[in-house]
C-alpha cells in the first residue's frame, strides 16, 4: 500500500505544477476581488477544487451574494456525484469512512487510480491527491502574496482548461468503446454549452456523460 501510495504521488508531478501555477492565479484573483489573504488560503485548503472557486469568486467579485456562489461552486462540483458513485465500491469501511476517503479525490486522481475491471487503486488515489493538495494551499499561499500580479497577462487562465484536455486525451487513449464515447459527449456537450450558458453548467451538463459510461459499466 505505502508503495502504491508513493508511486501515486510521483505520478502527480505534471498535475501539481499545474495546480501549482493555477492556484497562485487563485490567489492573485481571489484578493483582488476583495478576499482576505487568509480567507483565499483557507478557500483552497477546504474547497480544494479549482473550477467551483473560480466560479465562486467570478460571482463575488461581479456584485453577486455569498448565496449565488456557494450555488454555484455546488454546481461546478455537482461532476462528483457520479464520480463518487463509481468509486464507492473501491472504499472499505462504513459511510463515514468511505465519506471521507472520497474528500481525497480531484479528477485526475480519479482517472488515473481507475482500473480496467472499474475498481480505483485507492492508494494511488491517495497518493496523486496529496501530491495535487499540497501545491494547491501552497500556490494560493504565494498567490495572495504577489496579489498585483496579471494572471491573465502571465498565461496563468490558460492552465485549468489546458489540465482537462490532458484528461479527456488520457481517456481517448485507453481506447475501449465505452471510454471513447463518453469522452467525446463530454467535450462535445461542454464546447456545444459554453457560448450560451452561464459559467457552470457545460461542465455539469458535460458530467451527465459519466453516467452513461457507469450504467454501461
Amino acid at each position: 500500500m505505502a508503495e502504491r501510495f508513493r508511486e501515486g504521488f510521483r505520478a502527480s508531478a505534471p498535475y501539481a505544477v499545474a495546480s501549482l501555477l493555477l492556484s497562485f492565479s487563485f490567489g492573485a484573483v481571489a484578493v483582488a476581488a476583495g478576499l482576505s489573504p487568509l480567507a483565499a488560503v483557507v478557500m483552497s485548503a477546504i474547497v480544494y477544487a479549482g473550477s467551483a472557486q473560480f466560479a465562486s469568486i467570478g460571482i463575488l467579485a461581479a456584485g453577486g451574494g455569498v448565496g449565488a456562489a456557494v450555488a454555484a461552486a455546488a454546481l461546478m462540483n455537482s461532476r462528483f456525484l457520479p464520480m463518487g458513485v463509481a468509486l464507492g465500491p473501491s472504499l472499505p469501511g462504513g459511510r463515514l469512512k468511505r465519506a471521507l476517503q472520497g474528500q481525497t479525490v480531484v479528477d485526475s486522481s480519479w482517472a488515473l487510480a481507475l482500473r480496467e475491471d472499474g475498481t480505483f487503486d485507492r492508494p494511488f488515489l491517495f497518493g496523486h491527491s496529496a501530491g495535487q493538495y499540497v501545491c494547491w494551499v501552497t500556490g494560493t499561499a504565494l498567490g495572495v502574496l504577489g496579489g498585483g500580479v496579471d494572471s491573465r497577462a502571465l498565461g496563468l487562465d490558460a492552465i485549468f482548461p489546458a489540465f482537462f484536455l490532458a484528461l479527456l486525451i488520457g481517456e481517448l487513449r485507453k481506447g475501449t468503446r465505452t471510454s471513447l464515447g463518453v469522452a467525446l459527449a463530454g467535450a462535445g456537450l461542454a464546447l456545444a454549452l459554453v457560448p450560451v450558458t452561464p459559467v457552470g453548467v457545460p461542465v455539469l451538463v458535460a458530467s451527465g456523460a459519466a453516467l452513461v459510461g457507469l450504467r454501461r459499466t
